[in-house]
């Protein structure tokens, strides 16, 4: 258990960790000449049971609010420490609200100085502070009167600090490993230290960490914990670790760094969260207010914009977005305090709920939703509630990562709540069964209705049934499920076209007879460079309109494409000229080719070869970059590749199969 200190400068803090533990936190040479706390102390207490009770003690002059707040990050329990002498005074009032908005709701009264005052004074403090603990999450809190001087109620104190500790909740060791740097220092004959509160997860000795936000990589030598060697530390302990690293030296370490497991590093600069207000406050919350934002042990100027229509008021809560000046290293969960720009004060506090907030309808009532969704603080729950929400999917890396999750968890999870998982482009996407159905039926209807309009057309452009669809999924996310969908049969996909499976691209019957003549003469020894569409009439003896009338269609069907005006290739031919230019590109170096080299591979007339290379770069199938081109691979199976090159007969895969004739004109 982690034991801070809270209260207003020269109640007794310090001395009171000194008669518990035996250690005077003031290590500093100005602390000992000016008789006050400025940075955080650290001292240890072995209680019965093998267990150790770490104490942070903390400054409290207003002017060092700022070390006051670092060493509340990751404290367990706190003791609010109010001097009988003196009573309650601002900053007890202030650390209170601090230790209020961090979520500390374990503690203790300790009234200090019993030896100066009557019990009578003691009595009435008592209940002065009860009234103050009353509207927070310490209201059921003991108190306690001590004499650091004389020693007395140190004993009992004692005893309830040890209780605290056995019943104290475990902190998730099986979480991924992230500590909060508070100080680092050169040890000689060692190197650089740092120490902090591990506030997830597991380390041991041996591991490879990082430290963020600057990433530096970096191995843990040796460790710390509860200030006992140890081959590991782990969630709510204290901890040293040293670490060694190309990068890790005096000056790239500072308080406010987070050391942490290197899958989790995605530092975070712009922010959605909870905000809550103090009491205190005189006026609503300003748009984009200047403010300095504490989180963990790091401090960083920010700007607060409301998300809602109405106005934050003093003692309300509502949705914010906080952009940093400076990214920090955050968990969704994490919490939070603002003080004004010019930290004169606290103005209030909350918890981060999303890190990878969009710049762009942040207000929207769909993003407010997906908010409220994620703010669930189970992260089953969370996940649950999110699949529901637009925008109906959740990239399940990003989510344990800023959850800070493992792997294996999250998989649990999505396994346990039913979800269907979907891989795309390496990221994988969860989504719920009920929203991949109504896709589904969507998808069978938009598709329906085309096929209904268009009984010519090989099918519908994924692109443009994507954007036909609401809400409008991410293309990768999109083509995940399509691919599932032609797996399990339920539509059918053409290189770029998709179709019901029942869905047949149809010819008229006159248009198939003349088909039957045409395509022949597209194909064999002329394929590279078949008849325009003038020269195809002439030798069929047609109008040259009824002839293009026949290969737009084709074209539509998939069966030919237009490469030049006129001037049409038979899709399985097209397949082959992709898998010639593949060939010639492979063998050119950086696999970037010239028109030169193409026309002489495939055995044609320049101004062709130029109208091929052209239409290939038109549907991005080819990159051009000045005289040279390069295979797109995403584009590359776009006229279905995979035809054997040189062949031209048949039928590339992901080309039109079952092609069928409809009677009437």
């Amino acid at each position: 258990m982690i034991v801070g200190t809270a209260g207003h400068i020269d109640h007794g803090k310090t001395a009171l960790v000194g008669a518990l533990t035996g250690v005077d936190t003031d290590r500093l040479k100005e602390e000992k000449a000016r008789g006050i706390s400025i940075d955080l102390g650290f001292a240890y207490l072995a209680a019965p049971g093998g267990t150790v009770i770490g104490f942070v003690d903390v400054p409290g002059h207003e002017r060092f609010i700022r070390n006051m707040l670092a060493g509340a990050a990751g404290i367990d329990f706190v003791m609010l420490v109010v001097a009988a002498d003196d009573g309650i005074m601002p900053q007890t009032r202030e650390h209170l609200a601090i230790v209020d908005l961090l979520g500390v709701t374990d503690g203790l009264v300790v009234l200090t100085k019993r030896d100066r005052v009557s019990s009578g004074r003691l009595a009435e403090l008592a209940a002065e502070v009860a009234d103050l603990l009353a509207a927070t999450g310490l209201a059921s809190a003991e108190t306690v009167a001590v004499s650091s001087v004389t020693g007395a109620g140190i004993e009992a104190l004692k005893e309830r600090l040890y209780a605290a500790a056995a019943a104290c909740r475990p902190r998730d060791d099986a979480a991924s490993f992230r500590l909060a740097i508070d100080r680092s220092f050169l040890l000689p004959g060692a190197g650089t230290i740092v120490t902090g509160t591990v506030l997830s997860g597991r380390v041991a000795v041996g591991d490879r960490v990082l430290v963020s936000p600057a990433g530096h990589a970096a191995r843990v030598r040796s460790i710390h914990a509860q200030n006992r060697p140890r081959e590991s530390g782990c969630a709510g302990e204290r901890a040293a670790l040293n670490l060694v690293g190309e990068s890790i030296g005096k000056g790239t370490i500072r308080r406010g760094d987070m050391v942490l497991e290197p899958w989790l590093h995605c530092p975070a600069s712009r922010i959605d969260a909870r905000l809550r207000l103090l009491p205190s406050e005189t006026k609503k919350l300003a748009r984009w207010l200047p403010v300095r934002l504490h989180h963990a042990t790091a401090e960083v100027p920010a700007e607060v914009v409301s998300l809602d229509d109405a106005p934050l008021l003093p003692g309300g809560s509502g949705w914010v977005q906080l952009v940093l000046e400076r990214s920090i290293a955050a968990a969704s969960g994490d919490r939070f305090i603002l003080r004004e720009a010019n930290a004169s004060r606290t103005i209030g506090g909350g918890q981060f709920v999303d890190l990878r907030t969009p710049a762009r309808r942040r207000r929207a009532p769909e993003r407010l939703a997906a908010l409220a969704a994620l703010a669930a603080a189970d992260s089953a729950e969370a996940l649950a509630r999110a699949v529901v929400q637009p925008p109906f999917h959740v990239e399940l890396l990003s989510f344990a990562r800023d959850r800070a999750l493992p792997i294996a968890a999250i998989e649990s999870i999505v396994k346990r709540l039913g979800l269907i998982m979907l891989s795309a482009d390496g990221a994988r996407f969860a989504l719920a069964a009920a929203c991949r159905d109504r896709l589904r039926q969507e998808i069978f209807r938009t598709l329906g209705i085309f096929h209904a309009e268009n009984p010519d057309w090989q099918g519908m452009a994924r692109e443009q049934l994507r954007c036909q669809l609401r809400p409008r999924w991410p293309a990768p996310v999109f083509a995940a499920l399509l691919e599932r969908l032609a797996d399990s049969r339920d539509v059918a996909i053409d290189g770029a076209w998709v179709r019901l499976p029942t869905h047949r691209a149809q010819f008229s019957a006159a248009q198939a007879s003349l088909w039957q003549r045409v395509q022949p003469m597209l194909d064999g020894g002329a394929r590279f460079r078949p008849p325009r569409v003038r020269d195809l009439a002439g030798a069929l003896q047609a109008p040259d309109a009824e002839v293009r009338r026949l290969l737009k269609v084709a074209s539509r069907m998939g069966e030919a494409d237009e490469v030049a005006t006129d001037h049409f290739f038979l899709r399985s031919t097209m397949a082959e000229i992709v898998a010639i230019a593949e060939e010639v590109a492979s063998a050119a170096p950086v696999h970037a080719f010239a028109a030169a080299a193409f026309r002489d591979r495939l055995g044609n007339g320049r101004k062709v070869a130029i109208q091929l290379l052209e239409f290939l770069d038109r549907h991005r199938v080819t990159l051009r970059r000045a005289d040279l081109r390069r295979i797109n691979a995403a584009r590359r199976d776009l006229f279905g590749l995979g035809a054997t090159a040189g062949s031209g007969k048949g039928i590339a895969p992901g080309g039109v199969s079952g092609l069928q004739i409809r009677e009437g004109p």
